[in-house]
């Protein structure tokens, strides 16, 4: 075991300045009756032509076809059955918020017709990740005849054979990247798979597939489907797991959105309280900043059926107490994660790291290395691996770039792990603690092959020059319609120069947010600069300043987000 190492202080860790690299300019925009700067902002998000502008500021369109997903129909016939002769039903879900959702959804999309579910979230510590056979074991002697998985089960070859053995029939839902080998699984609902043509769902997380299920198993049981019973969680899910919010996924966001406001589920609502977040103004960021870390942060610290629970329980007294529990964890995650990455970064130095940096330490527990591996990816612009050293093996996560498929990277390897699995820019595995140097070489090799000749320094993109002074209220009306913001469809970010800085002073917990007085000309903006702590610059400085536009605080002013600065040259 590694000796625990003294947690640095922030002075301890090397500063790194992000890259300021505007948008191409695009070569066409779309015709339509917008300002400019709409068109341009749509061209940018390849949408250039001006049906594809039309559609995507359409209001949401109807649920559409769920079946081309692949292996649908399979899944549907048989959970139909299955809630008609009031079947017992294990839904195995992961401990994100993505399997979450997911397992909330399925598990009460089953018991409304008839079934009787049995929800099962593997403990993070004890059995870690993905479907287990001693698990899958003691749900067919509870009396499971159906296993569906929910956010895994696309590696699981030897569980669902086992699963099989023991005379049930496995569901996989999942949207992970698929192996070479696949589970001889009765349905296997992925979009992902080879040959697949889902169109507008490919890239659906697995709470929009438990959302589309649930759908096709009311309609094919002939029972009306109350689609905002179901869209807040899919709503949840699809953010959380950083699912590019175009085609089906915007819609289930901006139709989730409004169900989220309007949710009747005690626990939700007591998690909105507790997170201080206004119902009627619920944005995507509300679930990505403050409802999904408190979700996740059960089967971070403790056990995901927490979260779990919350979401299914009709108790309101039960939902304060366990939203109030939620909350604590996620203080407490919040505090081990800050400790973490200092001293990540403490081990990794101040040299110029390779192109793939892994770091891995006896107090980096599994269930916050994965964001302790996201803040090193948004600190190096890179390839970031991290590990919680164990006794004899190490479990470890992975997140990536845009440019760097992470998943394909273990996966030419897979004789290093125990275990392995992901998607392009997020992935994870377990590895024989003798195997570690070894597998760090092979990472960064490919790394060094795939990344050759990129810049790998973080990068801060901006869409195009706005002066405060020129900031229009119909831009901004404009703005607001092409959002939501998230994975896929960035926040536009703007470049503004030489800004007079009025005032500024640091606020928040721990003192890491800067809120500011900007001045552009005749005009005055308040700004909030959020986990930059240096950009208390003085007053009576000029700053060149990138920022978005905040137009969601409940008392309806409009913010500036400061998200870098400079001092004007």
């Amino acid at each position: 075991m590694v000796t625990a190492t003294p947690v640095p202080s922030d002075a301890d860790v090397p500063a790194r300045r992000r890259r300021w690299r505007g948008r191409p300019r695009p070569a066409s925009l779309p015709r339509g009756d917008y300002p400019e700067l709409i068109a341009r902002l749509l061209a940018m998000r390849g949408l250039a032509s001006d049906a594809d502008a039309r559609d995507f500021l359409a209001p949401p369109a109807a649920r559409p076809d769920p079946y081309v997903l692949p292996a649908l129909d399979v899944a549907v016939e048989r959970l139909v059955r299955a809630c008609r002769a009031g079947e017992q039903v294990a839904v195995y879900g992961d401990f994100d918020v993505d399997g979450i959702t997911s397992t909330a959804q399925l598990t009460q999309a089953l018991r409304a017709l008839g079934a009787h579910p049995r929800p099962y979230i593997p403990d993070r510590f004890v059995e870690g990740y993905g479907v287990n056979t001693p698990a899958v074991e003691e749900l067919a002697r509870e009396g499971a005849t159906v296993l569906v998985t929910a956010d895994c089960g696309t590696s699981s070859v030897e569980e669902v054979a086992r699963a099989r053995e023991l005379g049930v029939d496995a569901i996989v839902l999942d949207h992970h990247t698929t192996p070479p080998v696949l589970p001889d699984a009765l349905a296997l609902v992925n979009p992902k798979l080879p040959g697949a043509d889902a169109g507008g769902l490919a890239e659906l997380a697995t709470a929009g597939l438990a959302f589309h299920l649930a759908g096709a198993l009311h309609d094919a049981a002939g029972v009306a489907f109350d689609e905002g019973r179901y869209l807040d969680l899919a709503a949840l899910g699809t953010v959380c797991d950083m699912a590019p919010l175009l085609d089906e996924n915007r819609r289930l966001l901006r139709t989730g959105l409004p169900a989220i406001a309007a949710t009747a589920r005690p626990g939700l609502r007591a998690l909105m309280q507790v997170s201080r977040i206004d119902p009627a103004a619920v944005s995507a960021d509300d679930i990505g900043y403050r409802l999904g870390p408190r979700i996740n942060a059960s089967g971070r610290i403790a056990h995901a059926n927490l979260a779990l629970e919350l979401l299914l329980t009709d108790d309101s007294e039960r939902a304060r107490e366990l939203a109030e529990r939620l909350n604590e964890l996620n203080a407490e995650r919040q505090q081990r994660c800050e400790q973490a990455v200092r001293l990540a970064q403490h081990i990794l130095g101040d040299a110029e790291p390779p192109p793939l940096v892994m770091v891995g330490h006896a107090d980096f527990s599994s269930g916050i290395v994965g964001i302790i591996a996201s803040k090193l990816v948004d600190v190096y612009g890179r390839p970031a691996v991290v590990y919680e050293l164990g006794e004899t093996t190490s479990r470890a996560s992975c997140r990536s770039i845009p440019e760097f498929h992470i998943t394909d990277a273990l996966r030419e390897r897979p004789d290093l792990w125990l275990r392995f699995g992901g998607h392009r820019q997020a992935a994870g595995f377990s590895i024989e603690n003798s195997r570690l140097e070894e597998a760090r070489a092979h990472l960064e090799a490919v790394a060094a092959r795939e990344l050759a000749g990129l810049e790998l320094t973080p990068v801060l993109e901006i869409d195009c020059q706005l002066p405060l002074r020129d900031i229009k209220g119909d831009e901004i009306r404009w703005l607001q319609r092409l959002g939501p913001f998230g994975e896929g469809n960035p926040e536009p970010t703007f470049l503004a120069r030489d800004v007079a800085v009025l005032e500024t002073r640091i606020v928040g917990n721990g003192e890491r947010h800067v809120r500011m007085k900007l001045r552009d000309g005749a005009f005055t903006w308040t700004g909030i600069a959020f986990d930059m702590p240096d950009a208390a610059v003085a007053p009576g400085t000029r700053v060149d300043i990138v920022y978005t536009l905040d137009a969601g605080r409940p008392d309806g002013i409009m913010e500036i987000c400061v998200q870098d600065l400079r001092p004007s040259a």
